[in-house]
């Protein structure tokens, strides 16, 4: 009987903890809450019967033990120091030309994180056994947490695996999630209590209480970003360290990535940034972070700070209006995204009124209603978004949203992306996916067509002058009717035939943007067109080759490749060919020598007003010479092409003696 019950004790701890790690860790679950709770609740059961079957590290001790009579002050063994804040991307290539410099011009890989709003915090592992938690307070000296941090979700009392190292520290962050303190500050206002003010705030409070329940209680959770002091292990890289601190168990700050050079890097970061509404915790910036570890110890660090490391931070501005009602939106890939519209609210300068919800499962993540108090936030150039809902402030008038089971515009059937969380009108014809497909085609980031504006385009739909993408290169046999609009002058009307003539010959890479190619974006779009140069070659290719060029990738692949082989790609581009559109131009056959091209492995910058060229088109002649067209001047700048009016970019080139050139002298290299 008895190596019955310990067996089943074991068996208990092991699937707790898989189910923690599981949870943690890799951001899923296997069971529901009520199951978790019951394999809980068996094993307190069994612990509390047999007694001398109790272990320190049996994960019914993240419950809490009983309160300590005050902290202990713990000197950390490698000091807890602070890293340098950057707001702009200007410091961030002067952050990267530093370590370049300290490394003789070698190319460091960068991993870049989410920089967690939370505490900071230190746990000690011996041989695989959580012993201590310590605060970071003044980077010399910090706090024993032991008692509070033994409740942290995330934190494993026991790391999983085997070959633990006899020491390891492992450095990261405490947080509220967002979700959690919505359900906290709820409840202390049912309670009668002053509500705390953020999650950070409530964090901290937490890991100072002498009662570790406090801290459970306020569902304290952890994110590993860092290492500490270690005995008997080491690690290559930061990537690798993360690695196993996952094997072992700990989680992870999520997102993390790793880039091979700083201009990846940044491209990323807009990625991360623009993914902000997705995060269920409060994040100020973005951390970015030399990989390699002994590249770490040849930068070193200043008196103030690590050399190899840099924060990207951005001003947080919140403010709390209420939503009054949310509607739907269809775009221009027949995705329905719904949207919060709000009482106006200023953030930051700006009057804000409406925020994307994204899509049906960001709805149930926040558990937003019609009537809800909201806090907005605005970060940086990021756009506004729903952090979270006051659920404290429900007066029981809220009213919950139901997603459309058909789309609103058309009435046409809606499906689920496979695999995804997008839904989508499956109408071709839809009003709305045209109307945005044809406000997109004539943007200044697809074809770029003067005069055609998203109010112009609206009236052309509403009276049948446009009903597919291709009418529009057919407007010029309806003067007459356009002339009859509201407010469409002969002047304005000859404005816009003009504005439509013009684009005809824009390079490939705009129309393939403007054609509504899912998950193709300018990026993407440039790839295929510099590669490949005409639409014929780009239908010659299967997905396989597609997928080969630069920068595409798979799924991109058989996305472009779906839609050259469409009914609907095949007749819209054989359509524009026939209305004289230009699509493409081959391309010129690769010198034998990589250094034949005039700008291989220079980086030019183009400042001012141009005379003989549009700001794209030079920017097409530097990369088809296997240059690289940067937006700011450094010293690794090899060249500017100054036009009229050119301001504070060539100015800092003077400063910095980077050759400057006019268009003529430029073209003139070029050809030479």
């Amino acid at each position: 009987m008895t190596d019955a019950v310990l067996k089943e004790i074991e068996s208990l701890r092991e699937q707790i903890e898989h189910h923690n790690r599981l949870y943690y860790v890799e951001a899923r679950a296997e069971i529901p809450d009520h199951e978790y709770d019951q394999l809980m609740r068996r094993l307190i059961e069994l612990e509390e019967a047999h007694p001398d079957y109790d272990s320190p590290d049996s994960p019914t001790h993240k419950v809490g033990d009983e309160p300590i009579e005050g902290f202990q002050q713990v000197e950390h063994r490698v000091a807890m120091i602070s890293i340098d804040n950057v707001y702009d991307e200007e410091s961030l290539r002067e952050f990267d030309q530093r370590v370049r410099k300290i490394l003789d011009d070698r190319q460091p890989e960068y991993t870049i994180e989410y920089k967690i709003d939370g505490v900071a915090l230190a746990l000690v592992y011996e041989n695989g056994r959580l012993v201590q938690g310590v605060t970071r307070g003044d980077g010399q000296v910090g706090d024993d947490v032991t008692h509070n941090a033994r409740t942290i979700g995330g934190v494993p009392l026991r790391l999983a695996g085997k070959d633990h190292p006899p020491v390891i520290e492992v450095r990261g962050e405490a947080f509220i999630a967002n979700s959690d303190f919505a359900h906290i500050v709820a409840e202390q206002e049912k309670n009668g209590e002053q509500p705390f003010k953020n999650p950070r705030n409530a964090t901290s409070g937490a890991l100072k209480s002498l009662d570790p329940k406090t801290c459970k209680r306020r569902k304290l959770r952890f994110f590993a970003h860092s290492i500490g002091y270690t005995e008997g292990a080491s690690w290559d890289n930061h990537t690798d360290y993360l690695q196993t601190l996952k094997e072992f168990g700990i989680p992870n700050t999520p997102g993390t990535a790793l880039l091979p050079d700083l201009e990846k890097t940044l491209e990323h970061a807009q990625g991360m940034m623009d993914a902000l509404h997705e995060l269920d915790f409060e994040v100020d910036g973005l951390v970015i972070k030399v990989n390699n570890f002994s590249l770490r110890e040849e930068l070193g660090a200043t008196s103030k700070a690590p050399r190899w490391v840099i924060a990207y931070k951005w001003e947080r501005y919140e403010a709390e209006t209420k939503v009054r009602d949310i509607t739907i939106q269809v775009g221009k890939t027949g995705a329905l995204t719904p949207v919060a519209n709000l009482e106006p609210v200023e953030i930051a300068g700006t009057t804000v009124s409406r925020a994307s919800l994204h899509n049906r499962d960001e709805i149930k993540r926040l558990g937003i209603r019609e009537g809800d108090w909201v806090i907005v936030e605005k970060a940086g150039k990021i756009i506004p978004h729903v952090v979270r809902v006051e659920e404290h402030r429900r007066d029981g008038s809220e009213v919950e949203f139901t997603f459309p089971e058909s789309c609103p515009e058309c009435g046409a059937n809606v499906l689920q992306d496979e695999g995804g969380v997008y839904i989508r009108c499956q109408n071709p014809s839809c009003p709305a996916q045209l109307r945005e497909t044809l406000r997109f085609f004539a943007s200044r980031s697809a074809m770029d067509i003067e005069g055609l504006g998203s109010k112009l385009v609206e009236q052309l739909v509403e009276n049948g002058l446009l009903t597919s993408l291709t009418d529009i290169y057919r407007l010029k046999d309806r003067r007459d009717d356009l002339l009859n609009l509201e407010r469409m002058g002969v002047r304005s009307c000859d404005n816009l035939l003009a504005g439509i003539e013009e684009s005809k010959s824009r390079p490939l890479w705009r129309l393939l943007t403007g054609l509504n190619i899912r998950h193709v974006g300018q990026g993407t779009a440039r790839a295929l067109a510099t590669k490949l140069g005409t639409v014929e070659e780009l239908q010659k290719r299967t997905a396989e080759e597609l997928g080969a060029v630069d920068d595409v990738g798979p799924i991109i692949a058989v996305s472009v490749f779906n839609f050259l082989a469409s009914d609907i790609g095949k007749t819209t581009l054989a359509e524009l060919a026939e209305l004289g559109l230009k699509m493409g131009e081959p391309v010129a056959e690769e010198p034998e020598h990589a250094g034949e091209k005039k700008l291989e492995g220079k980086t030019v910058v183009v400042t001012g007003t141009l005379v003989r060229f549009k700001r794209d088109e030079i920017k097409e002649l530097i990369l088809r010479h296997g240059g690289k067209a940067s937006g700011s001047v450094s010293k690794k700048t090899d060249f500017v092409v100054a036009g009229e009016e050119a301001g504070s970019k060539l100015t800092k080139a003077q400063e910095l003696g980077v050759k400057v050139l006019t268009e003529d002298e430029f073209v003139a290299m070029i050809e030479a």
